[in-house]
């Protein structure tokens, strides 16, 4: 006898537990740079088309099949696709993606996310207060990672610390379960992140012009250096791709994270404006406050000579090289560098716990497994794979790693969704579905957006991706010969791991024929 499924406590959980799932280091790092580096202002055109046409439509789709497929005690994909083409007996397998997915991001982010909690104690303690040069903090950060031993760091037993510390937090909270443990979480990280995040965004706004001999290094230029439209970007592609990539990794669709969520609505809970409300919240969080603190306060203080290289650094420079600089320069900066980790770790966090979330509800939903017996199991795989990302990080482990999870997976799962959404189980019958208990009716254009533009807008990012980006890393071009052998390691690990999850599959499903003849 399979026992109840746990539900929500209330609307705002898990609108706030589905928005944290969103909210996370791409909002604050990756936007301001991906928005500077293609046009500026411009960026925001194809930005909000993309929004408009992929990201609300998507989210949509995941939270509609999610409490479908709840309906049927399935809170996963290979079971939530099943529900939808019971004719099919691949499909489930396809679900697996969303299973694998999130469990591959989970096992490098979480050490990620312990950076900023190690920051985050540096900033109170000001152990980097006297790094005060853009090299010196990158060797604080090589150091503290275990690539170098330096003066600041002797070895990889801090950053180890902080790790043990971070993974037991997450494992603590998936246990308490989605009411206890999820919810509850969101309902305080939240409001805390977003309080941290307009905090921050004010300081910034009030910054002035530091170095009067400088006067063009204000705040005025640098604003309208993220947000100046350069129209000639528009004509370029790789806008629109990058446009519309930020669109789909912000939101955190085709991760599979939503669709078990989602499952633990009852059938007559609304979706749409909820989905709705949890896509908002996340565009604030990435537009008014990523777009208002690390572009224009590094703009301020390192010039527009210097910030466009800043901007092509990458986001961990921008994070942990470049911020912790720029606050070392204002009043009460030991405050603000600690809210500004204090709000990525937060970010972090309720992104990682949805990311254990699928797997554990896998193992509840079909093996029928207790709480305590997923979460464990779930604690003791992913802690022994998590190793290879702390271990071997100058090694090429943790790219391939995003590639695959972050990437990848992404992009083919939501492709997947969308088709197997809007053509096999119908749009008519989808649109029908989306509405049941349905706080607004949403506008009937969308549903010509949801049958034809989203599948082949995305079918369009999957195919210029792979091409521009896919084939090379496949091909393991631009690996150094001294990593090929860790690159190919870590591709037969999570070879493994996805064998592991499909074989699963299979034996629930046996299990399940022989119970029904």
């Amino acid at each position: 006898m399979s026992k109840a499924r746990q539900s929500w406590g209330s609307k705002i959980g898990i609108i706030l537990a589905v928005a944290g799932s969103a909210v996370g280091l791409g909002n604050f790092l990756r936007f301001p740079v991906q928005a500077a580096q293609n046009g500026g202002g411009a960026f925001m055109i194809p930005y909000f088309i993309s929004f408009l046409l992929l990201g609300i439509p998507l989210m949509w789709i995941e939270w509609t099949l999610g409490r479908f497929g709840g309906g049927f005690e399935h809170g996963t994909g290979p079971g939530i696709f099943h529900s939808m083409w019971k004719k099919n007996r691949f499909i489930k397998y396809f679900g697996v993606i969303g299973i694998f997915g999130p469990i591959v991001i989970f096992i490098y982010y979480t050490y990620i996310e312990s950076w900023l909690l190690g920051y985050t104690f540096f900033s109170l303690t000001g152990k980097y207060s006297s790094v005060t040069t853009p090299d010196a903090m990158k060797s604080f950060l090589s150091g503290y990672q275990g690539l170098v031993k330096n003066e600041y760091f002797g070895g990889l037993k801090t950053a180890y610390a902080f790790f043990l510390l971070t993974f037991i937090v997450n494992i603590t909270v998936v246990y308490y379960g989605i009411k206890g443990g999820i919810e509850k979480l969101s309902k305080i990280a939240m409001p805390v992140l977003l309080f941290c995040g307009i905090l921050l965004a004010l300081r910034v706004l009030t910054l002035g012009t530091p170095d009067a001999a400088k006067p063009d290094w204000n705040l005025k230029n640098g604003l309208g250096f993220l947000w100046n439209p350069d129209f000639t970007k528009l004509l370029s592609g790789k806008v629109w791709m990058a446009a519309a990539g930020q669109i789909f990794f912000t939101l955190s669709v085709g991760i599979g994270v939503i669709l078990t969520y989602a499952s633990y609505l009852k059938k007559q809970d609304d979706v749409v404006l909820s989905g709705l409300t949890a896509a908002t919240t996340n565009e604030f969080a990435e537009v008014i406050l990523g777009g208002s603190i690390v572009i224009p306060a590094a703009f301020i203080f390192f010039g527009p000579e210097n910030i466009i290289p800043i901007a092509q650094s990458g986001s961990f420079n921008l994070g942990f090289i470049t911020m912790p600089l720029i606050f070392g320069k204002i009043p009460f900066g030991i405050i603000f560098a600690t809210l500004w980790f204090l709000l990525l770790f937060l970010a972090g966090i309720t992104s990682s716990v949805s990311l254990a979330q699928p797997a554990v509800a896998f193992l509840e939903d079909e093996f029928n497994l207790s709480r305590k017996e997923a979460v464990g199991v779930f604690a003791v795989v992913c802690f022994v794979l998590c190793q290879p990302a702390i271990f071997f990080l100058g090694q090429g482990v943790v790219d391939e790693l995003d590639f695959w999870g972050g990437t990848f997976c992404l992009v083919l799962f939501g492709t997947i969704e969308a088709i197997l959404f809007s053509w096999v189980f119908g749009i008519d019958k989808a649109w029908d579905e989306m509405h049941i208990g349905a706080d607004i009716k949403i506008p009937k254009f969308y549903k010509f957006v949801i049958k034809y533009i989203t599948p082949l807008f995305l079918i369009l990012i999957l195919g210029f991706w792979f091409v521009q980006e896919g084939v090379p890393v496949i091909l393991m071009k631009n690996v150094s010969a001294e990593n090929i052998n860790f690159v190919v390691l870590t591709r037969i690990m999570l070879a493994g791991l996805f064998l592991l999850i499909a074989f699963l599959v299979k034996i629930t499903w046996n299990r399940k024929r022989e119970v029904n003849r």
